[in-house]
């Protein structure tokens, strides 16, 4: 199987994605709403919103006369969000299904993206997208995996999947990889960021660790970009799944550090940085 980019599975894996928010995603989604300060009656653009991990926190901080765009490429991602708020009876946000690097309303005073950014083809010239998007003055406010994340959790899984390939294909890695490498410091994201628009960042580092029975192991799998470097073929599929809960054990814990980054486009009346 020729792997896929992340951002063309837009339905798969939405329950097994929201597994993993008690633990994983909803509390560095809270470090990024945080970061980017969000006051009563803002506008906020909440992109790859997933399960409304950000979404949530944004609308209760912004309130009825702020608003929140919540924008992913699934359906049933943002069908889980919208219960959500449903449930805390907010009404301030507005869910649309589709590729966010392609979203023009704005402009924007806060732009969330929690672990969005790598997960397009072209992460260039979606960063200077995002700045593009807010008013003079607004910020940016992202998260993405830190240095050393995920290497064990990877590697068992790339050995579970070559131990059942044939010896003449080759295991790639998932292509989204080789995007957050080059934000995975606080120097690189930094640097990054002023690079395509932005003026200085402010980048703090989140130490997080995640213990992972082999069960929710294999629904980070399925519920993120890991899942393209998985085949087809079911039983094929559920062997690697064997395997892979084998040599994780019982005792596994996700080394999650990930690094929360705020930047902004100039103060009002200046011009982006």
């Amino acid at each position: 199987m020729t792997p896929r980019h992340a951002s063309a599975l837009p339905d798969q894996g939405a329950e097994d994605f929201e597994l993993l928010a008690p633990a994983l995603w909803n509390p560095v989604a809270n470090a990024v709403v945080a970061a980017a300060d969000v006051h009563l009656g803002e506008r906020v653009l909440d992109a790859w919103a997933g399960t409304g991990a950000g979404t949530i926190p944004a609308a209760q901080l912004c309130g009825p006369d702020g608003s929140v765009d919540a924008v992913d490429p699934s359906a049933a991602m943002l069908d889980l969000a919208r219960a959500k708020a449903e449930a805390l009876n907010l009404e301030n946000i507005r869910f649309s299904v589709g590729d966010p690097a392609l979203w023009t309303a704005g402009p924007y005073d806060a732009v969330l993206c929690s672990y969005g950014l790598f997960l397009v083809p072209d992460m260039a010239a979606t960063t200077t997208w995002m700045a593009s998007l807010l008013r003079p003055g607004g910020r940016l406010a992202l998260s993405t995996w830190n240095e050393g994340a995920l290497e064990g959790f990877e590697a068992i899984l790339l050995e579970a999947c070559a131990a059942e390939r044939a010896p003449a294909l080759p295991q790639a890695r998932p292509d989204f990889t080789a995007n957050w490498e080059k934000l995975a410091s606080e120097e690189k994201l930094a640097d990054w960021l002023a690079a395509h628009g932005f003026g200085e960042a402010e980048v703090q580092a989140v130490s997080l660790s995640v213990p992972l029975e082999p069960g929710m192991a294999w629904s980070l799998v399925l519920g993120s970009g890991y899942r393209t470097v998985l085949p087809e073929a079911p039983d094929l599929r559920g062997r690697i799944r064997d395997r892979f809960a084998a040599l994780l054990g019982e005792d596994f814990v996700l080394n999650a550090d990930s690094l929360v980054a705020t930047a902004g486009v100039g103060e009002p009346g200046q011009p982006p940085a």
